[in-house]
């Protein structure tokens, strides 16, 4: 009878999972899950010169980078290489690699920081993990396990981390891409593939600090659409949103609100998601942003803001759509105290105008010195510098 209740005891996730039709899924993902590399495989060559450090006061945002770039090659039939660090260098792709013709490409938008008492910080990496893995997926492109790719990047980060800025303004930012590099004209699932990162240390995203923008927002440009790719990190989002941020700058704006709809809902800002905070009809104060309904990228600095204001539990915080109309009623009846954008390359960005349907619509963000959004970028930088104690902080040995 042991052995019979011992059988029954092992079979029992079979059976849940035949219960529950998904033994497909189950099986993809323990294939893929055993076949991922590791970390403790790392192959590390390193380079014979080193590039003098740029002053961290004159950085540009991703012009310079590091030393070296972690690379993890992987194949249909052979499943994934050793990861490597090695020195920066070019790639070479064959001519017909699907990332080029197909933007068969996805990435991610991380950083590093150094706090004042010299620790090296990553801010939340296992939320870019998850978004990583869900962009991977709907690129087709193979899974893996992201704790593990989260180890390669603290190992390299480690090896080159004297290009963390000794500064509390400036930091490294750190870009995972994965890429198919299958050398075959056709519309199909890669055979080969290539994740990256490579590191480069940056200074604020505006060069003019915590400025106000002023936005673009035309209807008939749109981001993304319902069904689609918009709340996935596809190199193939941004690539075609360049034109329009030239159209906004020609017309004395810095970025693009971008809207959606026959009701012009608000979705994002430039590439940062957006907030409004305001007193509703009912006459109370509200944090709200636009809902991850597909349309818009689920942002780490977007949850960490609402994870803190709901900590706060100082005024109502809501996800859900709101539109233009909404906005102008609101300012008609002074009831919009700010908007601003939340990414992790500016952190937060307040708005004091949107030219909308040919008018300029003045935001009082600033009116008051734009008391939560300064807040905000407060209580995050202090997190992400390590001046304030958290566990959404991994720290690199």
């Amino acid at each position: 009878m042991a052995a019979v209740r011992l059988s029954n005891h092992l079979l029992s996730p079979t059976r849940q999972i035949l219960q529950n039709g998904s033994i497909r899924l189950a099986c993809l993902n323990l294939l893929r899950n055993s076949s991922s590399f590791k970390a403790e495989d790392i192959e590390i060559e390193l380079a014979k010169e080193l590039r003098a450090k740029p002053d961290p006061d004159k950085l540009v945002f991703g012009k310079e980078f590091s030393d070296h770039m972690l690379t993890i090659a992987w194949n249909k039939e052979t499943g994934w290489a050793k990861p490597q660090i090695k020195p920066f260098q070019n790639f070479s792709l064959h001519p017909a690699a699907s990332a080029l013709h197909y933007s068969v490409e996805l990435f991610e938008g991380m950083k590093a920081y150094r706090g004042e008492d010299n620790k090296i910080r990553m801010f939340r990496p296992e939320m870019n993990m998850k978004r990583m893995l869900r962009s991977t997926q709907r690129a087709s492109l193979p899974e893996f396990d992201g704790d593990e790719f989260i180890k390669c990047m603290k190992k390299l980060i480690s090896i080159d981390k004297e290009w963390v800025p000794y500064s509390t303004t400036s930091t490294l930012y750190i870009r995972p891409t994965h890429i198919g590099t299958t050398g075959s004209l056709g519309v199909n699932t890669a055979a080969d593939s290539l994740l990256f990162v490579i590191l480069s240390p940056v200074g604020p995203y505006f060069p003019t600090g915590f400025n106000p923008v002023k936005l673009l927002a035309d209807p008939q440009y749109i981001r993304a659409f319902k069904g689609g790719v918009g709340d996935s990190k596809l190199g193939g989002n941004y690539g075609p949103t360049i034109m329009i941020q030239q159209e906004a700058v020609k017309q004395g704006c810095q970025q693009v609100l971008w809207l959606y709809g026959d009701d012009h809902q608000l979705t994002e800002v430039g590439t940062m998601n957006i907030f409004m905070f305001w007193k509703n009809a009912q006459g109370e104060r509200e944090l709200v942003t636009p809902p991850l309904d597909g349309l818009i990228l689920p942002g780490i600095t977007r949850k960490s803001l609402l994870d803190l204001a709901r900590d706060w539990n100082e005024f109502k915080v809501t996800e859900r759509t709101f539109t233009m109309a909404e906005v102008m009623k609101a300012l008609k009846d002074k009831r919009v105290l700010e908007i601003f954008g939340a990414g992790t390359a500016c952190v937060v960005c307040p708005v004091d105008s949107i030219l909308y349907g040919g008018q300029t619509l003045e935001i009082p963000t600033m009116a008051e010195g734009a008391p939560l959004t300064k807040r905000f970028m407060k209580e995050l930088t202090d997190i992400q510098f390590g001046r304030t104690p958290s566990n959404w902080v991994h720290i690199v040995e």
